[in-house]
Formats: C-alpha cells, sequence, structure tokens
C-alpha cells in the first residue's frame, strides 16, 4: 500500500512540476520532453528483445505507446486550461468507465461519478474552460485505452518488455505532435530537467506500481488509485495554489466514492503484475 501511494504522489508531483515548463515549452512541448526522455531511459534499462513478442503483442504494445502518448499530451493540455484535481477527476472517468463494465454494469457508479463532474465543472455558470474539459476526457478515453491494452501486454509479455516497446512509441507520438515546435527552443538545461521528470513520472512510479501490484491483490490496488484525484486536488492546492471552492471538493469526494464502490465491485483478469489502473498516465 505503501509503494501505491507513494507512487501516485509521485505521479501527481511530476504533473505539478511539469506545469512550471509551459512557460519555456508550452504543455505539448512539456508532455514531449518529459516523453522522450523516458524513452531513452527504459531504452537502455529494459532493451526490448524481439523474441519477447509475437505479432500480436508487439502490436498490442505498440497500442499502448499511442495510448500513452495520447493521454500525456491530451491532459498537459488540459492542465493548461483547468486546476490540477478537476483534469485529474474528469481523466479518472476512464478507469472509471472500466470498472464500471467490469462491475456487471451497476448505474449507481457512473450516476455519482457524473454528479461530480457537474460539481467540478459547474456548467450552469458558464465559466467552465469547454477546451479543457474535452481534453481532460480525451485523456480519460486514452486512459481506458491503456488499462485494456497493459491487461493484454501484461498477460503475453515477460518482465517489464512490454514497457521497453511502449514507452518509446509513445515518444515517437508526442515528437511528431509537439517535436517541431518544440525541439528549436531546447537547451541542455531543459534536456536536464526532462530527465529528472521522466524518472519522477513515469519510469519510478511504474516501478513502484509493479511493486505493489507484487503483494496486493488487483482489486485493492484499483480501489488505492481511485483516490489519486483527492491527491491531486491536495498536491494542485499546495504547490500550484489551486484552492478548491466547497462543491469543488464535494465533486472531487463524488468522483473517488464511484471508483472506489465501481472497483470493489469490478472483476479483474488475470495479470504478470504489470500496472492495470495507473503507471505511466497523465
Amino acid at each position: 500500500m505503501a509503494f501505491a501511494v507513494l507512487s501516485m504522489t509521485m505521479v501527481q508531483l511530476g504533473l505539478a512540476a511539469s506545469v512550471g515548463l509551459f512557460d519555456r515549452v508550452g504543455p505539448e512541448g512539456a508532455a514531449w520532453l518529459r516523453l522522450a526522455c523516458a524513452g531513452l531511459i527504459v531504452l537502455v534499462l529494459f532493451r526490448p528483445r524481439p523474441s519477447s513478442f509475437d505479432r500480436n503483442s508487439f502490436l498490442a504494445a505498440v497500442g499502448l505507446g499511442i495510448a500513452t502518448g495520447g493521454v500525456t499530451l491530451l491532459f498537459m493540455a488540459a492542465v493548461a486550461r483547468l486546476p490540477l484535481g478537476t483534469a485529474s477527476a474528469l481523466e479518472f472517468l476512464g478507469p472509471l468507465s472500466v470498472a464500471v463494465l467490469r462491475s456487471r454494469g451497476r448505474l449507481i457508479w457512473p450516476g455519482l461519478a457524473f454528479a461530480g463532474v457537474m460539481l467540478l465543472t459547474q456548467p450552469w455558470h458558464g465559466s467552465v474552460d469547454g477546451l479543457g474539459v474535452l481534453f481532460a476526457l480525451g485523456a480519460a478515453a486514452c486512459w481506458a485505452a491503456y488499462i485494456v491494452l497493459t491487461q493484454h501486454v501484461g498477460g503475453n509479455v515477460t518482465g517489464l518488455q512490454g514497457m521497453g516497446v511502449s514507452i518509446p512509441v509513445a515518444a515517437v507520438v508526442a515528437t511528431v505532435i509537439a517535436g517541431p515546435s518544440t525541439i528549436p527552443v531546447m537547451t541542455w538545461q531543459l534536456v536536464g530537467i526532462g530527465f529528472g521528470l521522466a524518472l519522477l513520472l513515469p519510469v519510478i512510479p511504474f516501478s513502484l506500481e509493479y511493486l505493489a501490484l507484487r503483494r496486493l491483490d488487483a482489486g485493492v490496488f484499483g480501489t488505492l488509485m481511485s483516490l489519486e484525484p483527492a491527491l491531486a486536488l491536495l498536491i494542485g492546492w499546495i504547490f500550484l495554489s489551486q484552492a478548491p471552492g466547497l462543491l469543488q471538493v464535494f465533486g472531487i469526494a463524488c468522483v473517488v466514492a464511484a471508483g472506489v464502490g465501481a472497483e470493489r465491485g469490478a472483476k479483474h483478469p488475470t495479470s504478470d503484475g504489470l500496472p492495470v489502473a495507473d503507471g505511466v498516465v497523465g
């Protein structure tokens, strides 16, 4: 449990630290810098071997990389427009949807999550950043795909070989989208910051989640990860001065409660210990 909580904390700290790069390289550039450095790190650490994959598992690992690149780019774009806690709660609708489908479709959990989203965005005030919400929902869809593909890769590829393919693919996706505008403004200082952020998110959190899942049931792990939107709210408040209103706090609570309820009723497919609900996302 300590490994899981520490992993979530490092994820949110990494996201908060990435916000500080927005003025220099923009949200897409911050996402690219982190993914590019992470891709180099995992290639060196895990050195994927072609013999570890068959055709289907390799394509799944590539798809996982595309989903990882999508969720990272879209979430950074959302955080540029929304408070970290709000963006995280909207993004969490992705894994929540997967958990709801596994819990035999009980409508109470999506209903509770919908109430939470309404409290977070407060559309009746007309002040919500619609584009930011769309980016966060796009990240949620990519996160749902990430979970499904992670389970497929984890069940068919030994060790962390899947990560050795997916993260470099995510780096290529980010390079195609954000590289042309970001590479020309790169400095050695930014490169050093990028490697530091890559360790903070995703390299070390992924490793911590791997250790956590070796000791925890996947359902318990998923329930713990349901607390991440609340942790994002706290990190955003402390490090980004994004003080939430009372309705936002209740909205986060609704999303967290929906996640916990859906995860407790979900059926969790067996995997080889790879993360099923978090990891390199965000």
